[in-house]
């Protein structure tokens, strides 16, 4: 049982989160990935029981054979019983069912949930994982066509380059400043440094993306307690608030916008997360968004209004994205270095920003002193848009 304030205002508040380390390939069977996310974070919000589970998934289906892992993740975590779901929206699975949980919550309909992330993806070969991962393209002009995310990136970058004729080796900074943080994240995939130097000579790999600009495959699984009300003193921590939680979407097939690199639905999900909360962009005080490629980075803080159009790689290069900077992204390595378990990583992000509002952060907490954080998950080339807003209270 969960005491409360009784004259705190309602909202949904995270009291509990867990994470593991993400792998390249975890010796963990899918089942009991989740679980033990699931168990870890409730043994971290002192609570025995939930009244709903939100699994993120993408992939499940098609590589490991196994649908409703909602049911399955329950009962291996001893909440068979227990109302639980699973939600897909590409790599924003995760924070689909971060939403779903703060809705079920805000609705009244629950007073506490586990929301969990979930993707063991590295047991394939990589021409089927990458086929998978198509999927959550438009098929029938994509996909189907032999397009991958990796040649849709490639050909978003190669569009960036040549719309504003510049070189990509300016877009160095973001996989050196996630390489720097994940180096620091004992949870992180990549424990490795890089330069810029680096970054200049490595192999291209699809076009005009190199190795360092795209995330790499592996497994993890990641949890987050939501509450109705926050308890009345839990380990001594901040009590974490989300104010805000949105979706958006846009057209699946990048040919199907009217302009792809304006980024319109990672737009109207972010600027409504803002209004909703209240908040403008000089509030945020860091940004956990969806560096799944350094060009939807890039792309990203331009949508929001941290840089203008065409000049997002600026805050890269003037290294205002560093944990020292104006707005500090991929405080842990991001989903380029900390790993990108497709469903999971929305709730990575979540975990992660409940750990730098905590003071949580250990070697990756940032020094200034830290009381909003904004998370962005995206599903496909920016099609399928969550946006949410962590406060401090």
């Amino acid at each position: 049982m969960i005491l409360t304030d009784n004259f705190q205002k309602p909202g949904v508040y995270i009291i509990g989160a867990a994470q593991l380390k993400v792998e390249k390939q975890s010796a963990l069977s899918i089942r009991e990935m989740g679980a033990k996310a699931i168990r870890d974070a409730m043994n971290d919000a002192g609570i025995e029981q939930v009244d709903a589970i939100y699994i993120g998934n993408m992939l499940s289906g098609l590589i490991s054979h196994q649908q409703q892992l909602g049911s399955i993740v329950a009962g291996a975590a001893g909440l068979n019983g227990t109302e639980a779901v699973t939600l897909e929206a590409a790599c924003g699975s995760g924070g689909a069912a971060l939403r779903n949980g703060y809705m079920a919550i805000m609705s009244g309909m629950c007073d506490t949930v586990v929301v969990c992330g979930l993707e063991k993806m590295s047991h394939h070969d990589k021409t089927f994982i990458t086929d998978s991962i198509a999927t959550a393209s438009d098929w029938e002009i994509e996909g189907g066509q032999g397009a991958s995310f990796l040649t849709l990136n490639a050909g978003l970058m190669q569009s960036y380059l040549d719309t504003y004729k510049i070189s990509p080796d300016l877009f160095a900074m973001f996989g050196v400043n996630a390489h720097h943080n994940a180096n620091k994240n004992p949870n992180a995939l990549l424990h490795k440094e890089i330069t810029i130097e680096d970054y200049v000579n490595a192999k291209f790999i699809s076009e005009s993306l190199r190795i360092y600009d795209a995330s790499p495959i592996c497994d993890g699984s990641a949890a987050v307690i939501l509450s109705k009300y926050p308890p009345l003193n839990h380990n001594n921590r901040p009590q974490v608030k989300i104010t805000a939680s949105t979706s958006a979407t846009d057209f699946v097939g990048i040919a199907n916008r009217v302009d792809p690199l304006e980024a319109a639905g990672i737009k109207r999900s972010g600027l409504k997360a803002l209004d909703v909360a209240g908040i403008s962009i000089d509030d945020i005080d860091f940004f956990e968004l969806h560096d799944a490629y350094s060009i939807i980075a890039t792309l990203t803080l331009e949508a929001l209004g941290f840089a203008k159009k065409g000049e997002g790689w600026k805050l890269a290069v003037e290294e205002e994205i560093t944990p020292n900077g104006s707005i500090p992204i991929a405080t842990f390595g991001g989903l380029k270095a900390r790993g990108h378990p497709i469903g999971a990583s929305g709730v990575y992000q979540a975990v992660e920003a409940y750990m730098q509002l905590t003071g949580l952060g250990g070697d990756n907490q940032l020094k200034k002193d830290v009381r909003i954080g904004l998370i962005q998950s995206i599903g496909g080339t920016a099609s399928t848009i969550l946006t949410h807003v962590l406060v401090k209270q």
